[in-house]
């Protein structure tokens, strides 16, 4: 059902993509829409990994420089049944994390040395199983897709505003200008969070399948969520659209979140737990202060003192 929700949300956003192109030239001005678009997503299918890894300073870590956080995402990924991804480390306090890559075989995993100062190991686990889901439901791609048709779609909206405001043809010029302008790049929003929140909780269920623990998922999200919305995150400040990567919102999308409610995500979870057998959540709510991880001794320090190193990552700057 999620699957075909997915479907039908990404056809509608490439139908309107098609309307908008053929409000503002036509016949001719769909199918030059169209090319565009072609061109823009053959791009972004080869090159988004590079491009979200690089917006972010993400280093690559392997076995040697981050062993316990590099470790723990191979077994994940062993029992996930998954090629080992590529694991990368963002230096940001923000608590966070993403996936990335066109399919299983070339993805990416990453998060932020905020996360993993933040959370227990199983915690930690939690969050990279959830990341994994991602990478087996093929959301990276999706998404990227998405992401790609709805900027298009902002792109020409901005230029129909342009080109229909020096067309003196009479009032409907006026109206499909206002349309164009307003109404699609509105409607592609509704489209895109849409999509982005059904494939949020299958990640969260394939994530609890994965790690077989959907509390220490339910108990990451609630530590997480609050902080990262009050912790800037100058990547996400500077490029809006990179808030639908990340496991939980961040400050600058409240108006049109891209993820469901952190409380349904855990009452969710709470399900899946007890189909599992598992007790339920003690304490879902989020604690008034972060604890500091089991894997780093320390909590992440104030803003205007060196971050220590986390044990998940020894090597850190």
């Amino acid at each position: 059902m999620s699957g075909m929700k997915t479907t039908m949300l990404l056809a509608a956003l490439t139908a309107l993509f098609m309307a908008l192109g053929y409000t503002l030239g036509g016949s001719g001005g769909a199918i030059i829409a169209l090319l565009a678009a072609a061109g823009m997503n053959l791009f972004t299918f080869w090159n988004a990994d590079k491009i979200v890894l690089r917006m972010h300073d993400a280093r690559e870590v392997d076995a040697h420089s981050a062993p316990d956080f590099y470790n723990l995402v191979r077994d994940l990924a062993q029992r996930a049944v998954l090629p080992m991804p590529r694991v990368y480390i963002i230096d940001q306090d923000a608590p966070n994390a993403f996936a990335t890559g066109r399919n299983p075989e070339n993805a990416a995993v990453a998060a932020t040395s905020g996360l993993l100062a933040m959370l227990s190991r199983d915690e930690v686990a939690g969050v990279m199983a959830h990341e994994l889901g991602h990478v087996k439901n093929r959301d990276t791609l999706i998404m990227t897709m998405v992401a790609t048709i709805a900027g298009a779609i902002s792109m020409l909206a901005n230029f129909g505003l342009f080109f229909r405001g020096n067309d003196r043809d009479g009032h409907g010029n006026m109206i499909a200008s206002l349309l164009a302008v307003i109404v699609a790049p509105f409607a592609a929003m509704i489209v895109q969070t849409a999509i982005s929140r059904t494939r949020e909780y299958g990640a969260d269920r394939a994530g609890a399948e994965i790690s077989g623990n959907p509390q220490a998922l339910a108990s990451a999200l609630a530590k997480i969520s609050g902080q990262a919305e009050r912790i800037p995150n100058p990547v996400a400040e500077r490029n809006p659209a990179a808030a639908q990567l990340y496991i939980v919102p961040t400050h600058v999308s409240e108006l049109f979140s891209t993820h469901p409610a952190t409380e349904k995500r855990i009452a969710a979870l709470q399900d899946i737990a007890a189909d599992m057998g598992a007790p339920a959540l003690r304490s879902p709510a989020m604690p008034a202060a972060p604890r500091a991880s089991a894997l780093s001794p320390h909590t992440a320090p104030p803003r205007d003192q060196p971050r220590r190193r986390s044990a998940l990552d020894p090597n850190g700057r």
